[in-house]
């Protein structure tokens, strides 16, 4: 693409650095920590959401990965959007939508309703964090400036997904479930006026046109793979509308591939992959949040229907993992400028994946002891992966392309996670019924009292309290011992994904950014034409 030479002085001319752009920073991570602690923050309900609403294991994952799917799926549409009309705008229009939606969600009747709504807010929260990590990219424009910043924006965003279990055990110890979405209302509005006040603009100067075939085949392809991922378990992984639902996904992902490939205005300019700083790094964040989410999704079931605590309690006891991420993240930035981006993420993954098969350790009889050093390397492996990776991610595009960019770290993020509730929700729902079911072999239950334990260690519980004596105690030590064969084989796989992200990034991540070339002195050609990105030769 030719351009101009009107383009190449809107293009060149750098903007001054916007005053008060700590206090900016300060609203921005506020308004992504209400985003991602919505990822997490309904696991400790779940339990209350089998109470209240007899949501089954399935539907619950639902309810978790409804957020995570929308969300995931609409980032690379919402960063497009927010390079070409303003990542400002999108920032206020997002805490608007995502305010709305988590009323909705307070007050749903049902599960299908809460569904619904946690989808909505995913639409809200895919505006804010795109936006979000372009804007500080663009404030903060001196390397070592914007990898403390960018160190502050990924320890908001981790610290957002493990305080969330805590901040809802407070609200539940209090009230109803549904102020555990409730509680998003007034932050929001706080962070859309502190934002209209503080938060400067910026825009992709030289903007393509929309592509709204490559946004649908994206969302389409998501959305077909984790259905068919969480529905597995109730419909077997044989059944023909499971591996229908699969391999249509994955087909519309290829297709997503090939129509961005071949189309000249794409959402996802492919050529930034070609940089292995950039892909290395947005494969490590999505394996990294595979194992953090779907870690979380079953430890906070553990602590409360294997060790028994409440929702309060089994929140505290999640708070090693976010005070030790809170310590990690800020250093993560240190260790990079220290030793290389390389070293700093693979050390990261082989926390992860070291306290994942600690914690798949745990038995029938084991005491929430035996779980913290798991949990403590889980927090410390998160807290550094996350600013490595996003920094060698960001630091790697033009200016004009942060916000695409942006949702291309946010969608690793963000799939990763939903994947990793979803696969490690199956295996663990699969092994448990199938522990279950041989459990209750010898016994002749009623078709809808073997419905409700199949559906869920909760609704095991439940029934077995209800039957009380030897049958109830019989009936508590089998869906136990279930849940805890599920978990370990969960917990399992995901410390595998995290060790292939640790063999993946010894390969292939470089050690450090090219000393030619970093988003504030792009030359004037990548920025008019990103699909035209130089590949990364950096020496590892």
């Amino acid at each position: 693409m030719s351009t101009t030479k009107a383009d190449h002085t809107q293009v060149t001319q750098q903007p001054p650095v916007p005053p008060h752009r700590a206090w900016a920073l300060l609203v921005l991570c506020v308004s992504l920590l209400i985003v991602t602690l919505d990822n997490t923050i309904l696991n400790v309900a779940l339990p209350t959401l089998v109470r209240d609403l007899h949501a089954t294991s399935s539907q619950l994952q639902w309810v978790v990965d409804g957020y995570a799917l929308v969300f995931g799926g609409l980032l690379l549409v919402a960063g497009s959007l927010a390079d070409r009309y303003g990542r400002k705008r999108a920032v206020l229009l997002g805490l608007c939508l995502f305010a709305v939606a988590s009323a909705w969600a307070a007050w749903s009747s049902s599960v299908h309703t809460l569904i619904a709504a946690r989808a909505s807010m995913g639409v809200g929260a895919a505006l804010i964090m795109p936006a979000t990590l372009s804007i500080i990219t663009d404030m903060f424009r001196e390397p070592a400036a914007r990898q403390r910043a960018i160190g502050a924006w990924a320890a908001t965003s981790g610290l957002g997904i493990a305080i969330g279990p805590i901040a809802a055990g407070l609200l539940l110890a209090h009230f109803w479930w549904g102020s555990v979405f409730l509680v998003n209302v007034p932050i929001a509005a706080l962070g859309f006026a502190c934002a209209l006040l503080l938060v400067p603009d910026s825009r992709n100067p030289v903007p393509r046109r929309a592509d709204p075939v490559g946004a649908a085949l994206s969302i389409a392809g998501l959305g077909l793979l984790l259905w068919a991922i969480i529905e597995a378990p109730t419909d077997g992984w044989g059944s023909g509308r499971v591996l229908g639902a699969g391999l249509g996904g994955l087909v519309v992902l290829a297709l997503f591939v090939v129509w961005e490939n071949a189309s000249s205005h794409p959402m996802l300019s492919l050529s930034f992959f070609r940089s292995r700083r950039f892909s290395v790094a947005t494969s490590a964040a999505g394996l990294n949040t595979f194992a953090l989410f779907g870690a979380m999704f079953v430890l906070t079931q553990f602590l409360q229907f294997t060790l028994g605590y409440s929702a309060l309690a089994a929140g505290v006891r999640i708070l090693p993992v976010a005070s030790v991420l809170a310590v990690a993240a800020p250093a993560s930035a240190q260790l990079v400028r220290l030793i290389g981006t390389k070293l700093v993420v693979a050390a990261g993954l082989t926390a992860v994946a070291g306290g994942l098969w600690q914690l798949s350790t745990a038995t029938t009889n084991s005491s929430y002891g035996d779980v913290l050093p798991g949990m403590i390397l889980l927090g410390l492996g998160a807290g550094l992966v996350m600013p490595a990776t996003a920094e060698s991610v960001m630091g790697s595009l033009p200016p004009g392309r942060t916000g695409v960019g942006a949702a291309t770290n946010g969608t690793s993020l963000q799939v990763g996670g939903a994947l990793g509730v979803a696969v490690v929700g199956s295996l663990l729902n699969t092994r448990y019924q199938d522990q279950i079911s041989t459990a209750l072999a010898p016994y002749h239950l009623p078709g809808d009292v073997t419905a409700t334990v199949h559906g869920s260690i909760g609704g095991a519980l439940e029934v077995a309290a209800r039957l009380g004596g030897e049958a109830g105690h019989l009936l508590t030590a089998a869906a136990r011992s279930a849940f805890m064969d599920g978990m370990h084989l969960g917990l399992l796989t995901a410390a595998g994904v995290a060790a292939a992200g640790i063999l993946l990034t010894a390969i292939a991540l470089p050690a450090r950014p090219p000393e030619k070339q970093t988003p504030a002195s792009t030359d004037q050609h990548t920025l008019a034409s990103p699909a035209q990105a130089p590949e990364d030769h950096t020496e590892d």
